[in-house]
């Protein structure tokens, strides 16, 4: 059925902007709270600390992008609002969990597996519904969850530092209990308008069948080489992306001193994120086809450059300029994976061809960290890490610039095939109705938002 365009939609989109800002605020927040563990479960004689404390926020970025190919399978069988309200129930146990720990270990379970996976089944339904709502308004819909991020990037890491100091680590955690409890409400609004798998495969009272294995996990979408690239070339370059997010708080504290405002670097990584976003989400408009590639190797070249120029920076202020530059193609990098998804696999496979994607993005978004902390552990300083984690992102930009040229290839080559008639009849057919889904349908399927 054609898609409202509002009325119950717009209670639909709150609740998914909620739900952005709640899963990747916190995601986001990290720094603070990795400071916070290092003070309360240190000692002198560990000399492996940081290394162990990493894992904690790492496992749970990583995880939230490793179950993204399970989630899209469950929200196609299930629907967008049982997985949605049953991942924020597993968020927020995992999340209450966590504060009655003693030691460092069960928290690689409690924080880093259960809260992560349940943010990340709640996280996904999020976005898939908004196309059951809107279509026509769905840009400016994604925009006004998207900003969710970034609102709440930009407030929590303070509303964190000022409940710590406060009432401690656990208490704080309890507190953050609230915002997976909304989460867990706002799920209940998901009231779908386009059946799912089950209503499809059994009738809405017949017995439940699973549909044919292809249509449930559709690996077609290798066997496209320029999407072969591109999921190379991504998780390459994010081996370094999420090490200042874990580790740069505890770096300020070191090169400054507790006197510097670190929480500062957080809202400017927000800030910037949010604006890069929707200019180069307008940018990305009028580049053609996948010459938008080159969008995200300029921002992994940029993204590598400012990790590399944080340990050189001797002034506060320094660092609140190379966050700016970080933040702003953050975004770039973000508002972009949707509509490059569509270049390469095309409409009809854009939807597991991100999944699989996020899915390989988790490994090593989820390495990256630790071996950071092992690096700060073994020399006593973090610029090293640093100085490695802006190295991924130039290989994995340099990487991407192949996939124009490849992708060019591969569309000359098709056309230059001898076919008959009717092959040649229903080529031009499937392109007509390509070129029309992609025209029509905007990118749903992605916040990068981080």
């Amino acid at each position: 059925p054609e898609p409202p365009e509002g009325g119950w939609g717009w209670v639909v989109m709150l609740a998914a902007m909620w739900c952005n800002g709640a899963v990747f605020g916190i995601q986001n927040s990290c720094g603070v709270l990795f400071v916070s563990m290092l003070r309360l479960f240190g000692s002198s004689d560990d000399d492996q600390l940081v290394f162990k404390t990493a894992w904690v926020s790492s496992l749970s970025m990583g995880m939230v992008f490793f179950c993204s190919p399970i989630v899209s399978i469950f929200t196609d069988l299930f629907g967008c609002r049982k997985v949605a309200v049953v991942g924020a129930a597993v968020g927020l146990l995992g999340l209450l969990s966590s504060s009655f720990v003693s030691t460092i270990e069960p928290l690689y379970f409690t924080y880093g597996i259960l809260f992560a996976c349940g943010c990340s089944f709640a996280y996904q339904p999020s976005l898939v519904i908004l196309g059951h709502y809107f279509k026509k308004r769905l840009g400016l819909v994604n925009g006004i969850v998207t900003a969710g991020s970034s609102l709440f990037t930009v407030s929590l890491p303070f509303l964190l530092r000022v409940l710590i100091d406060s009432v401690d680590l656990f208490n704080t955690l309890r507190v953050l209990c609230i915002l997976m409890f909304v989460l867990f409400l706002a799920g209940f609004t998901y009231k779908p308008l386009v059946p799912n798998a089950k209503d499809k495969e059994g009738g809405k009272k017949g017995k439940f069948k699973l549909p044919p294995g292809k249509k449930i996990c559709n690996f077609s979408v290798f066997k496209v080489l320029s999407y072969r690239i591109w999921a190379l070339g991504i998780p390459a370059a994010l081996f370094g992306y999420f090490v200042p997010y874990v580790h740069l708080m505890n770096h300020v504290k070191e090169r400054f001193g507790d006197s510097m405002p670190e929480e500062v670097l957080l809202l400017c990584l927000g800030i910037t994120s949010g604006v890069g976003r929707l200019i180069f989400g307008r940018v990305a408009d009028y580049i053609p086809g996948a010459k938008k590639i080159y969008l995200q190797v300029a921002s992994f070249f940029f993204i590598g450059l400012m990790s590399m120029m944080i340990p050189l920076c001797n002034a506060f202020g320094a660092l609140v300029a190379v966050c700016l530059f970080m933040g702003l193609f953050d975004g770039c990098f973000i508002c972009i994976m949707a509509p490059i998804a569509f270049e390469l696999v095309g409409a009809q496979d854009v939807s597991q061809a991100i999944g699989f994607l996020l899915g390989l993005m988790s490994v090593p978004m989820t390495v990256g960290p630790p071996i950071a902390g092992l690096l700060r552990d073994k020399l006593g300083t973090y610029n090293e890490a640093f100085y490695l984690a802006g190295v991924p992102p130039l290989i994995g930009g340099a990487i991407l610039c192949f996939i124009p040229w490849v992708h060019e290839r591969q569309k000359l080559k098709e056309r230059a095939k001898p076919v008959d008639g009717e092959t040649t009849e229903k080529m031009l057919e499937n392109e007509s109705t390509l070129v029309s889904d992609t025209t029509e349908k905007p990118a749903k399927e992605l916040d990068s938002g981080f």
